[in-house]
């Protein structure tokens, strides 16, 4: 009979929990745009975009390795079998009480922050991997928003120049297609990344138990997360879906095309490099620079403040959570 402890148990329920509700949450990261624009019925774009992230999933383990081993040393933290626990505690935290005050953050860096904080609550400040997280956490973190604007930018501003005669009324027809293929991209590439970082915190807990030898990826775990995420996304999330369509910038098909795909573009090349990104606030600065390009006013400026203020608190204040979370565990002898 196997001996699995029953804490690791819990570790991997939550943190499918976790997965499933991300992929709830972040399904408009791939629909938002084809729905807003009618291409595709909702209930046809939530199937395509729950198995697309599936498929994602399989793609890569970059990122898992990152969040794994990247953020902490495995070695330094074997010992702690309540730090990933506190992680996803300190996360999950971070997160309700956000959406209790209505305030914009990221789940990834909710993730990171709690990882980081239970660390540092386990083994001091010299637990964390500072210059892997300077590296693949803070530096993509800066630029990856506004990678996703630029690119969204310049496309949009290329398309436009390319099809500045065509009539528009083909233009809306041709993107009408094309936006089921960039819509595609973007939610296969939401997978590829998002899923990951799910499979890096189980692979870590995994190695903390001494149940696998190596922080390698088990198949199963890529499987489960994989499927969580998917099942997550098949539930939808409509109003963040008509948040992301019409609240920004009203799109149009080109539109539509532009941003989702600048914001895969930037999504897959930071999986490539292994860094654990938001998939929201890249698609979200990625309609903006579509919006931007074609007049400044067509933008509500308001909602690219809200994504600072994200970037600057998330982290921080979900590591201080992470690290209340432990001292709570470990009261309770569970660290």
């Amino acid at each position: 009979m196997l001996d699995i402890p029953f804490l690791l148990i819990a570790v991997v329920v939550i943190a499918l929990i976790f997965d499933f509700t991300n992929g709830a949450h972040d399904s408009a990261n791939a629909i938002a745009t084809i729905v807003s624009t009618k291409v595709l019925s909702p209930q046809v774009a939530v199937v395509m975009a729950a198995s697309l992230n599936l498929g994602g999933a399989f793609l890569g383990t970059a990122v898992a390795h990152t969040i794994g081993s990247g953020i902490v040393s495995p070695e330094m933290v074997a010992g702690s079998q309540g730090l990933v626990l506190s992680a996803l505690f300190g996360a999950i935290v971070w997160n309700l009480l956000t959406w209790y005050l209505g305030l914009p953050s990221s789940s990834s860096h909710a993730l990171i922050g709690g990882l980081i904080g239970a660390a540092i609550a386990y083994g001091g400040f010299d637990a964390p991997n500072y210059p892997s997280i300077a590296e693949k956490i803070l530096l993509p973190l800066v630029l990856s928003p506004l990678a996703g604007f630029l690119c969204g930018y310049l496309l949009m501003v290329s398309l436009s120049w390319m099809l500045i005669r065509a009539h528009p009324t083909k233009v809306n027809h041709a993107f009408k297609k094309l936006q089921i293929v960039s819509s595609a991209f973007m939610a296969t590439s939401h997978g590829l990344n998002d899923a990951q970082k799910t499979m890096g915190i189980i692979t870590l807990a995994l190695f903390t138990f001494h149940q696998i030898p190596e922080m390698a990826v088990p198949l199963w775990v890529k499987l489960s997360c994989a499927l969580a995420m998917g099942l997550g996304t098949a539930t939808g999330g409509w109003k963040i879906v008509k948040t992301m369509g019409h609240k920004i910038f009203k799109l149009e098909p080109i539109h539509g095309f532009a941003a989702e795909t600048a914001a895969a573009l930037v999504i897959t090349g930071a999986s490539a490099f292994g860094a654990p990104i938001s998939t929201t606030h890249t698609i979200s600065t990625a309609v903006i620079g579509v919006g931007a390009s074609k007049r400044l006013s067509a933008v509500r400026w308001g909602v690219a403040g809200n994504l600072v203020m994200a970037w600057v608190l998330t982290i921080p204040a979900a590591a201080v959570m992470g690290a209340i979370c432990f001292e709570v565990l470990s009261l309770l002898g569970l660290s």
